[in-house]
């Protein structure tokens, strides 16, 4: 069964339950909303709320030394906020699994998400993180679950970049 769009935050969900994630880093977006709210409910995950997202990165390494996995739930302009502590993941070699909605791509109305929606992939290529994109919601569980084995066992970085046709593009003239 093909999951529908509105679908994709439970089959994420079920996913980051299954890899055993229980720290649950992430800078408030309507994008991740109900993704948050899931793991905000689920007994297993504890949810920080971010002010900037650099921070998870730092509290996943703190996360992990405790003996506790996580993922770094975010809008993918956030990335560009990363990019010094990636450097982290890629010298003290500990798991960073991160989720990004995606703007400034195809129909996107607002100019000042275009410049990091367009590089996003490639400046977390140039980090040494591992990128894996989900186009459509079919699969997007799929997706995440291979890319937190990766992680988990291989103690690398890797990031699912969730396409905007995939979250919807946001219209600021209602």
């Amino acid at each position: 069964m093909v999951p529908a769009a509105e679908d994709w935050p439970d089959h994420v969900h079920r996913a980051l339950a299954d890899a055993g994630a229980r720290q649950i880093a992430y800078v408030p977006d309507a994008g991740i909303s109900r993704l948050i709210e899931l793991c905000q409910d689920d007994p297993a995950m504890t949810t920080v709320v971010l002010t900037s997202e650099q921070e998870g990165v730092a509290l996943l390494a703190g996360a992990w030394l405790g003996g506790q996995r996580g993922a770094l739930l975010m809008q993918g302009s956030g990335i560009g906020n990363c990019v010094n502590m990636l450097s982290l993941t890629r010298i003290c070699r500990f798991p960073l699994l991160i989720i990004a909605t995606m703007r400034g791509e195809i129909g996107e109305t607002n100019p000042w998400q275009v410049p990091m929606g367009s590089i996003a992939g490639r400046v977390l290529d140039l980090a040494a993180v591992n990128v894996h994109r989900a186009e459509t919601a079919d699969g997007i569980g799929a997706t995440v679950s291979e890319a937190a084995r990766h992680v988990f066992e291989d103690e690398t970085a890797a990031a699912v970049l969730i396409a905007q046709a995939v979250i919807g593009v946001k219209d600021f003239d209602e």
